[in-house]
């Protein structure tokens, strides 16, 4: 038995783990000669394909220079380069860049800005409001913020107590809005809302309208509660453009990006602030420093792979790719709709989903590892959620290796109603 414990698996099941040996473009190779199709960016981080040459010649570039500095107090040129091309490509009033290294690091960074922003203005707030079946990560900050369940129950005594608003379903976005209007018109008003922008990811990629995510932010700018925006899943062209709360014409107060962000090379994350975040943490009084960091912050080599995929961005024709796979995902999406045993299918930009009809259980119902044995045999990497199946692969994926990623989908509902 290998001495390794994986993440989000449960070894005395004894379930087989591959080898990885290799990777290129969508597809890993196993140490017994397989070729795997990533349907899902193995864990939704790779975007322009893996062992990108571009981001690898990058990573070999730095590696002869740099390896780990200290980040506090000292700086370096690929994170000055970066931080420079983040802020031209996300909203203005965004003018300042903290680095960590994941997506679960990058929330509680914007959670403890947002209470020394009030706590440093003099206006001390602690409540956060949340949306239900968000997902933001497994670190104590992000687990409070995100939904309670078997995910976080061992852990519940750590978790502090949120502010809920309901998801909001096709009829429902009124009841979601005026949830949030309210918790705001609270005495005791809150210090943030944190929110999956167009399309919230664990919680079974349950999407909702540009429209409701625009009036979230005004609902917020009018009561004076800072918006946080985690676009580390949906950020990076996931939804059909750079960031998704583009679509909706929103300027968070606070954006978390990761995952995509040095293309899936290596592990890196953002939180982005604007001044007015910023100067309240400013000072010549030691103790309102912000007192956030981590040993490996602002790595020199992820961050000169991330500014190499800015430059990837700024070349290519990215955001072309997006929309081609976007419109493969619908065609196939729409082919296998009509299967018996499936329902709602949904599709934003290059993430298409669709659910199992009649299974029960969430995300421990035993549809999840019938279907990650089915999807193993025929060399697909689909994990699914619960009773839901996503593909959400890298950019550069081919026609053929998404038919057969989709043509598994129907075969496995198939194979589920016989059972």
């Amino acid at each position: 038995m290998s001495p390794v414990w994986h993440p989000f698996t449960q070894h005395g099941l004894n379930e087989p783990i591959p080898r990885v040996v290799r990777t290129e473009g969508a597809a890993l190779h196993t140490a017994d000669g397989r070729r795997v199709i990533d349907a899902i960016s193995s864990w939704w981080v790779i975007t322009h394909g893996h062992n990108h040459p571009r981001l690898r010649a990058a990573i070999q570039r730095a590696a002869e220079d740099f390896d780990q500095i200290i980040f506090a107090g000292w700086t370096h040129e690929p994170a000055e380069t970066l931080a420079r091309g983040l802020i031209e490509i996300t909203p203005d009033p965004l003018r300042h860049v903290f680095y960590s290294d994941s997506g679960s690091t990058a929330v509680e960074v914007a959670l403890k800005m947002v209470l020394g922003f009030w706590a440093n203005t003099g206006r001390p707030r602690h409540r956060i409001v949340v949306m239900r079946n968000s997902y933001h990560g497994d670190t104590i900050g992000a687990m409070s913020v995100g939904e309670r369940g078997v995910f976080n129950q061992a852990y519940s005594p750590l978790l502090f107590d949120v502010g809920t608003i309901p998801f909001p379903a096709a009829g429902a976005e009124q009841a979601s809005l005026d949830a949030l209007d309210a918790l705001c018109r609270q005495d005791s008003k809150p210090a943030a809302f944190i929110v999956e922008p167009l399309i919230l990811g664990a919680g079974g990629m349950l999407i909702y309208s540009a429209e409701t995510l625009r009036a979230y932010a005004e609902i917020c700018a009018r009561h004076e509660v800072l918006f946080i925006a985690d676009e580390v899943m949906t950020g990076w062209g996931r939804t059909g453009t750079l960031l998704a709360c583009e679509q909706a014409g929103v300027s968070p107060d606070i954006l978390c990006l990761s995952k995509g962000l040095t293309g899936g090379a290596l592990p890196l994350a953002v939180t982005l602030a604007t001044s007015e975040i910023f100067e309240a943490h400013r000072s010549t009084d030691r103790s309102r420093m912000f007192f956030h960091s981590s040993s490996y912050t602002a790595n020199p080599i992820a961050c000169a792979a991330a500014a190499e995929n800015l430059a990837i961005w700024r070349d290519e024709p990215v955001l072309g790719r997006i929309d081609a796979l976007g419109r493969a995902q619908q065609s196939r999406l729409d082919r296998v709709s009509g299967c018996p045993g499936l329902t709602g299918a949904r599709c934003l930009g290059t993430i298409a989903a669709i659910d199992f009809d009649g299974a029960r259980g969430g995300y421990l119902s035993p549809l999840g590892p019938w279907l990650l044995g089915f999807f193993r045999e025929r060399d697909l990497l689909v994990r699914p959620l619960g009773d839901t199946i996503y593909v959400m692969p890298p950019y550069c994926i081919e026609a053929a290796d998404l038919d057969r990623v989709w043509d598994a989908v129907a075969e496995a509902a198939e194979g589920w109603s016989a059972l």
